[in-house]
C-alpha cells in the first residue's frame, strides 16, 4: 500500500461516473433484458478512460471506477449462486419519519425490491472478477501508473441489501457470505491490487435497523469477525476498509457518532480506514483523534470531498482538512480521500460528472498545498 512518506497521497472511495451509454447498458442487464453484444468492450474502454482521467487530475492511487458494476453492493447477485426471488423493498431511512415532507419532495418512497438469499451461497466462478482485474491492469498500463485498489462488497453490506430467506440466523448468513466472497477477495489480492472492503453496514445500518448502541456494536463486531474470517489469507497492509453513513443528501441526524464505533473499526484487520469526514454531519469528527491513539501500522483516509454536493471544495479547505489529521496522527498515516463514491449505483448520479472530476482535481491541489506545509514544518 502506497504511503504518504514524501507527500500526501491522494485516492478516493471507489465509484466514479460511468459513460451514459454504459450505465444504460448495465441497467438493461440488471433488469434481465440481456447484455449488449459489445458490453465487455464498453466496460474495458470505460475503465481505461477512467484510469487515465484519474491520473490526469492528480489521483495517486486509482481504481477502475467500478465501471462494470451495477452497484457497489448488489453486483454480487451476478456472481454468487443462492440469490433469487424477491426480497422486501428497501425502506427509506428512519429519519424520513422526522422529515416526511422532505422525503416526499424528493419523490422517494419505498425502494425497489432486490433478490433475496434463497439457497446455499456459492461463488459461481472467477470470470467476472478476473475481467475486472484485467481491465484495471490494462488501464494502469495505458496510463503508466502502478498504484491501485479495487473495491469489493463486504459480507455485512451484502446482508444489508440482499435479504436472508435461507439461513437460520443472521450470523450464519454473514459467515456464509464471508466464505463465498473470500474467492473474490483472494483473486484481487493475488493480482497485486489493494483490496478495499466496502462496509457502510458498520455505520449506516444502525439507524436503519433501529438498534440501541450496544446491540449495534455487537452487530459491528460480528460483521468485522466475518471480514477477518474472509480475509485471513491477505496481509492487513494490502487492505482498506471503507465506512460510511449512507451516500445520500439528507438530515443524517440519527447517524451513529464516529466516536461510538472508532475502537471497533480501528481494530479491524485492514490497515487503512476510509471514512466520511467532509460533509456537514461528520466534518467535525476529526477531533475524535485528539483522544484516540492510532494503532501501529494503521492509515487514515478521511474524506476531504463531500460526495453528495455539487460544490467544488476550495483547495485551501482541502489542505486544512488534511493538515488537521496529519498533525494529530502523523503525515505518513494520512491519505486524502472522498466521503464516498460519486456513482455508487450506475444510474444514481448526485454530483454531475464534470463537477466530480473538478472536485478530484481540487483534492489533488489541496494535497499539494498540505504537503508543502507539512514537509516545510518538518524541515524547520
Amino acid at each position: 500500500m502506497k504511503r504518504s512518506t514524501e507527500q500526501i497521497v491522494t485516492t478516493h472511495t471507489g465509484s466514479l461516473p460511468r459513460p451514459r451509454e454504459l450505465a444504460a447498458a448495465l441497467e438493461r442487464r440488471d433488469r434481465g433484458e440481456g447484455a449488449d453484444a459489445d458490453l465487455d468492450a464498453q466496460i474495458r474502454d470505460a475503465v481505461i478512460d477512467v484510469v487515465r482521467r484519474q491520473a490526469q487530475v492528480g489521483v495517486d492511487v486509482v481504481n477502475d471506477g467500478e465501471a462494470g458494476k451495477i452497484g457497489y453492493s448488489t453486483y454480487v447477485k451476478e456472481r454468487l449462486d443462492g440469490f433469487g426471488g424477491e426480497g422486501a423493498p428497501h425502506r427509506p431511512p428512519p429519519e424520513a419519519e422526522d422529515f416526511p415532507e422532505y422525503w416526499e419532495s424528493r419523490g422517494e418512497g419505498h425502494g425497489a425490491a432486490t433478490p433475496a438469499c434463497t439457497g446455499p451461497l456459492v461463488y459461481r466462478d472467477t470470470d467476472a472478477v478476473r475481467a475486472d482485474i484485467a481491465n484495471l491492469k490494462a488501464g494502469l498500463d495505458a496510463a503508466g501508473i502502478s498504484d491501485a485498489f479495487m473495491s469489493a462488497a463486504s459480507p455485512g453490506v451484502i446482508a444489508l441489501f440482499l435479504e436472508n430467506q435461507h439461513y437460520p440466523s443472521h450470523e450464519e448468513y454473514v459467515f456464509a457470505l464471508a466464505d463465498a466472497m473470500k474467492v473474490e477477495y483472494d483473486e484481487i489480492h493475488r493480482a497485486g491490487i489493494v483490496l478495499q472492503l466496502d462496509c457502510p453496514d458498520l455505520a449506516a445500518s444502525r439507524h436503519r435497523n433501529g438498534e440501541d448502541l450496544d446491540e449495534f456494536r455487537r452487530r459491528v463486531r460480528l460483521h468485522l469477525d466475518a471480514i477477518a474470517h474472509a480475509t485471513r489469507d491477505i496481509p492487513p497492509e494490502q487492505m482498506r476498509l471503507h465506512v460510511c453513513w449512507g451516500n445520500y443528501e439528507g438530515p443524517h441526524h440519527r447517524d451513529v457518532p464516529l466516536a461510538d464505533i472508532i475502537d471497533l473499526v480501528l481494530d479491524a484487520r485492514p490497515a487503512a480506514l476510509s471514512f466520511e469526514a467532509a460533509n456537514p454531519r461528520h466534518a467535525h469528527e476529526w477531533t475524535v483523534f485528539e483522544d484516540v491513539d492510532l494503532p501501529e501500522g494503521k492509515v487514515l483516509i478521511p474524506g476531504v470531498l463531500d460526495s453528495t454536493t455539487n460544490y467544488v471544495e476550495h483547495p485551501e479547505l482541502v489542505a486544512q482538512r488534511i493538515v488537521r489529521y496529519a498533525e494529530l496522527v502523523g503525515r505518513e498515516h494520512v491519505m486524502a480521500g472522498t466521503d464516498c463514491g460519486f456513482a455508487t449505483f450506475a444510474a444514481a448520479i448526485q454530483v454531475h460528472p464534470t463537477i466530480a472530476w473538478e472536485k478530484l482535481r481540487a483534492m489533488a491541489e489541496g494535497a499539494r498545498i498540505a504537503s508543502q506545509r507539512l514537509w516545510a514544518r518538518a524541515a524547520v
